[in-house]
């Protein structure tokens, strides 16, 4: 399993608007449409990396946590799956209702929308404000695969909760890792 950190797209950035199929419910939705009044975390994740099978419970309760707070979340996958068919839209409906995500999973066919994020990995984390400008990007936790650190959510659930209450987020993000998007 090869270790790839986030790029760390500069906070301030505005989010990329995007129109991606929702693998769930089969219909085209777009960011404006999907946005949180609070705020928008926007996270790249696939079905077979083993980096985020490790956090999946964790993506699923912290929506769960937050989305009645004004935070809505968008999952997006962007592999290839020509040569990755485990990632193909009608699995990632059957994983987004296995694992309980009450988010869109989209698919990202062109892989142009992890492009316009500069997204690198799986998964890979961007936060934005009421104003869709990101305020941080960065890893969920600690946690790894094999590292016997529990999955919290620690620093992401950090950064959600000051942008919430309107406090200062650090500055000091540290970088997401996973596996790297699969290209075309």
């Amino acid at each position: 399993m090869a270790r790839t950190e986030s790029n760390m797209l500069p906070l301030g950035t505005k989010a990329p608007d995007f129109t991606l199929l929702d693998t769930v419910d089969n219909t085209k939705k777009s960011l404006e449409e999907l946005k949180g009044i609070r705020g928008t975390l926007v996270f790249f994740i696939c079905n077979h990396c083993p980096f985020v099978i490790h956090i999946n419970s964790e993506l699923a309760q912290l929506a769960k946590d937050y989305i009645s707070k004004g935070l809505n979340c968008i999952a997006i996958s962007s592999n290839d799956v020509i040569n990755y068919p485990q990632d193909a839209p009608d699995l990632m409906k059957q994983n987004a209702i296995e694992n309980d995500f009450i988010f869109p999973y989209l698919y990202d066919e062109t892989q142009t929308v992890a492009k316009a994020y500069d997204a690198a990995c799986t998964p890979d984390f961007f936060l934005f404000n009421e104003d869709l400008k990101l305020v941080y990007t960065g890893q969920l936790d600690s946690s790894r695969p094999g590292n016997d650190l529990p999955v919290t959510g620690k620093d992401l659930r950090s950064a959600i909760d000051a942008l919430i209450n309107k406090t200062p987020i650090n500055p000091d993000q540290k970088p997401s890792m996973g596996c790297g998007i699969k290209w075309k």
